[in-house]
């Protein structure tokens, strides 16, 4: 795990809530979306926002020749009017997303931590907020914590500048704010207007404005993800006294923890002893001479079972 730079993260609710948690955020989770349409959105109200995750590519993201988006339009005025971000680091930009919403809500609590964070930007441009948000510490640490141990990676080679034909993916967030959905891309430079739109008309809008983004990818690409940004279903459910839905909440919660805690180990020590166990004092003793002829000797038997049973089929068959 790096301890200077932003680690990868995969796109997993239970990484996000639990990420958003710590940070001091009350009262929200992520939940994974797996079709596209209204109801399913309107089904995990209330809906702050949505993260959308898809393959990076250049000709994805560049605006078109006369310096427009590619859908929407560009709102600089929207830069000092609502929390939005350069993105100023690699690898920061899923963490980048869901702060993008959450800075964005007055409904949502977010903690001493944000607030703070929030109050110190609000006065500097994207660039400066970009800036400031890749060297907090408070926050990087936070994103580093979820990312899965990397004991082989060199981190004193130069980062190589990714092309189209890297599996690359970058997030994204679009939400209501101020009366206007607007798409929140740290690598845009402006907050990207997609017209009027409120909390209550949130649902349809942004599945019209998706499927067009969607629609500029070839027909056999299908490596997208969509993650609502809600209220925690635990409260809801509580409030009106839903205790099997309650429980099976508590389960989910539980089930994360326990992939969170897994996603932090490094199994490369366990896998060296398991192999050592497996292979006996072979490798140990004997050396590579000795693991070549294990394996021969292995081969030798499957091929003489192999023969076996052909030869007990074929008297079977006479």
């Amino acid at each position: 795990m790096s301890s200077s730079g932003w680690n990868t993260l995969e796109s997993d609710a239970g990484v996000f809530t639990e990420l958003v948690e710590s940070l001091g955020v009350k009262s929200v989770e992520l939940d994974e979306l797996l079709s596209l349409d209204a109801d399913q959105l309107r089904a995990v109200a209330p809906l702050y926002g949505v993260i959308f995750l898809f393959k990076y590519t250049h000709s994805a993201l560049a605006p078109t020749t006369h310096g427009i988006p590619q859908d929407g339009s560009y709102d600089p005025d929207a830069e000092h009017a609502i929390f939005f971000a350069r993105q100023k680091i690699q690898n920061a930009c899923a963490t980048q997303a869901i702060l993008s919403i959450v800075l964005n809500r007055s409904d949502i609590q977010l903690g001493s931590a944000l607030t703070e964070f929030k109050a110190f930007v609000e006065g500097f441009d994207s660039e400066l907020r970009g800036e400031t948000l890749s060297n907090s510490e408070l926050i990087r640490l936070t994103h580093n914590s979820f990312s899965r141990p990397t004991p082989f990676v060199d981190e004193t080679q130069p980062q190589r500048q990714a092309g189209d034909d890297d599996d690359l993916y970058h997030f994204i967030a679009y939400l209501p704010v101020n009366g206007t959905l607007y798409e929140l891309d740290g690598l845009q430079p402006y907050p990207i207007s997609h017209g009027a739109c409120t909390d209550e008309t949130f649902s349809e809008k942004i599945v019209e404005v998706l499927y067009r983004r969607i629609a500029r990818y070839p027909e056999d690409e299908v490596r997208f993800n969509l993650l609502a940004v809600c209220h925690d279903r635990r409260e809801l459910l509580a409030a009106v006294g839903d205790t099997e839905g309650l429980l099976r909440e508590e389960e989910k919660r539980a089930e994360w923890r326990r992939e969170n805690v897994l996603r932090r180990e490094n199994f490369v020590g366990l896998i060296y002893e398991v192999l050592k166990g497996v292979l006996g004092d072979v490798v140990v003793n004997e050396g590579e001479v000795g693991f070549e002829k294990m394996i021969s000797d292995a081969k030798a038997k499957t091929q003489k079972r192999i023969e076996e049973a052909q030869r007990r089929k074929m008297q079977s068959n006479s």
